[in-house]
């Protein structure tokens, strides 16, 4: 890796890569092991999610996590990533008034993150800009939004049915114009996420939403294929069976997403 190519990512420049046609790879994490791996091979962002209620904590949903559990864990990642830009997701519940939402996105700035990730919109909008406002870099997240999983009756793909489709298009303009910066598409169908890649003003990172998205974001331990005690979802590779080790694994994940081979057209769904 080249001297520029190991200069700190910033929020400006994700849309500059954007522009330049490089595919943004974006992986979880959760400790400083694990964080110098991905930040070696090149791992544009890591995003300390609230999945590490699931795949760390053995929950069955995110909704167990604290803004505590968050913190901890992007002061682990932090302290071993040099390059990549740590993300830091708002936990449940902790972004449900602008208020709350800046004491805790405060407290995860502080741990080390350089962005925020809430899902939602609606209300949310108002956080976000509330956020923004106050110099705090957002990343939205639409699509099947975990924290929702009560609501939505399990984990289901997002955007079926015109309805669903325009409504999730609305939300993706709203979101940009509330102040993101960047947004998650998460198990939408591949042509509506195609579709919303194609209109927003912002990078957009699909997990589930086929191959034009702005770049792919996966959960590590999904990706190294260990046995989490649920079904692996259809839009996972195993990269650790081909890259023979866990660096080698991250580093053919990226590679593949940076020559746009995944994801392939087997890990989508159709509308």
């Amino acid at each position: 890796m080249t001297d520029s190519q190991r200069k700190p990512v910033t929020v400006p420049d994700l849309l500059a890569l954007r522009q330049a046609g490089h595919k943004l790879s974006m992986l979880t994490c959760y400790d400083a092991g694990f964080a110098r791996t991905l930040d070696n091979a090149g791992v544009d962002l890591i995003l300390v999610g609230d999945s590490l209620g699931m795949v760390v904590q053995g929950g069955h949903s995110t909704l167990g996590v604290t803004v505590e559990d968050i913190a901890y864990h992007t002061r682990c990642v932090a302290a071993a990533t040099r390059r990549a830009l740590i993300v830091a997701d708002l936990p449940f519940q902790a972004d449900a008034t602008p208020e709350r939402a800046l004491d805790a996105a405060t407290a995860l700035l502080r741990a080390g993150a350089g962005m925020v990730k809430l899902e939602g919109a609606g209300h949310k909008l108002a956080v976000i800009e509330y956020l923004v406002e106050r110099e705090i870099p957002v990343c939205a997240h639409l699509g099947l939004t975990p924290q929702s999983v009560l609501r939505f009756g399990g984990f289901k793909v997002q955007g079926r049915g015109n309805a669903a489709a325009q409504k999730l298009c609305q939300e993706a303009r709203q979101v940009a114009e509330a102040g993101a910066a960047l947004l998650v598409l998460e198990a939408v169908t591949a042509p509506l996420a195609a579709r919303i890649s194609h209109d927003s003003p912002i990078p957009t990172i699909g997990i589930g939403a086929g191959k034009d998205c702005d770049g792919q974001v996966l959960v590590l331990h999904d990706m190294l294929g260990l046995d989490l005690g649920h079904r692996r979802p259809r839009f996972v590779r195993d990269f650790l069976a081909e890259g023979g080790s866990v660096a080698g694994a991250v580093a053919a994940y990226v590679e593949a997403v940076q020559a746009g081979s995944f994801p392939a057209e087997e890990h989508g769904y159709k509308a």
